[in-house]
């Protein structure tokens, strides 16, 4: 579910996970590695824009409806867009553990490259042939976890300081990171009050979430249950994610529409369980659309 840039959206109903057929298979990850590989800046850029035929009607119907039912689409200064481009080319994220589940290192490490996994398959929607669509700067985004927030420091099984740990600091009923470290709460990039800095800032919330269903997303980051998110490590689509990150990078929920032609898509709800060709083109032109405000 998406609202406006900035606020903290409601679950979306039960049914969203009753309606998303369950996908799994090999995921590729790499469980016990958490570090990211720096960014890697692309040399040539492609600028055009050249979806299929097929999709260029019901593309200009979405961005239409943008225009018209956003309040601020242009003055808004959070959408991930604008955290990739602030941070050079990175993300950084908190995980806000509103559960009693103990994590061990194991779990912990797993959960973090699940969120980098699904992630990346968003941010490789932006190259063609390994290099950046229409100007967009980075071959990849890599993401990196930098802070737990718990309620009880014992839910955390592990000794290593590869983490910040935030314990019993509590926003909206449940455990969040410092507010000193996040972008939502320093959107003009000042972190001198992070303990950490600007390398050990958050750009986004993982909110896990015990016993909640659905999902809510926005420039904040996402939520869901943390049973679900925990049962999904080994599937392929972790869909109620990958449904929030478009959230956060602008795109729009679909309850009352759908654009010409285009019926089962990520985006709207239940009807895909996987990013199709067509959310891909959406975030293409969400990025054609906000790429000026960088000089690009």
């Amino acid at each position: 579910m998406r609202g406006r840039p900035g606020l903290v959206l409601a679950a979306l109903a039960a049914v969203f996970l009753a309606a998303i057929p369950t996908t799994s298979g090999t995921a590729g990850a790499e469980p016990g590695n958490s570090e990211a590989a720096a960014p890697t800046a692309v040399v040539e850029v492609a600028d055009d824009w050249n979806p299929p035929a097929h999709l260029r009607q019901p593309l200009q119907e979405v961005w239409d409806h943008v225009e018209a039912t956003y309040p601020d689409l242009h003055g808004f200064r959070n959408y991930g867009w604008d955290q990739v481009m602030a941070n050079g080319g990175y993300l950084n994220f908190c995980v806000r553990w509103d559960s009693s589940r103990p994590v061990s290192e194991e779990l912990r490490d797993r959960i973090h490259e699940t969120l980098r996994r699904q992630y990346r398959k968003w941010t490789d929607v932006m190259l063609d042939n390994g290099q950046g669509h229409n100007a967009w700067p980075y071959t990849e985004v890599p993401v990196t976890v930098v802070g737990w927030a718990v309620r009880d420091r014992d839910t955390l099984r592990w000794d290593d300081d590869s983490v910040d740990i935030y314990v019993n600091d509590i926003r909206e009923g449940a455990p969040q990171c410092a507010e000193e470290c996040g972008r939502f709460f320093n959107q003009d990039g000042d972190y001198s009050r992070c303990p950490g800095g600007t390398a050990r800032h958050y750009d986004q919330s993982l909110w896990l979430t015990e016993g909640m269903s659905g999902g809510a997303g926005g420039d904040w980051g996402q939520r869901m249950g943390s049973e679900y998110f925990v049962d999904s490590l080994d599937a392929e689509n972790v869909t109620i994610l990958l449904h929030e990150i478009g959230h956060t990078f602008g795109l729009d929920d679909f309850y009352d529409w759908t654009p010409t032609g285009i019926s089962e898509f990520i985006m709207r709800a239940g009807s895909s369980p996987h990013i199709t060709e067509f959310d891909g083109w959406m975030l293409r032109d969400f990025w054609r659309n906000v790429k000026h405000r960088f000089g690009l």
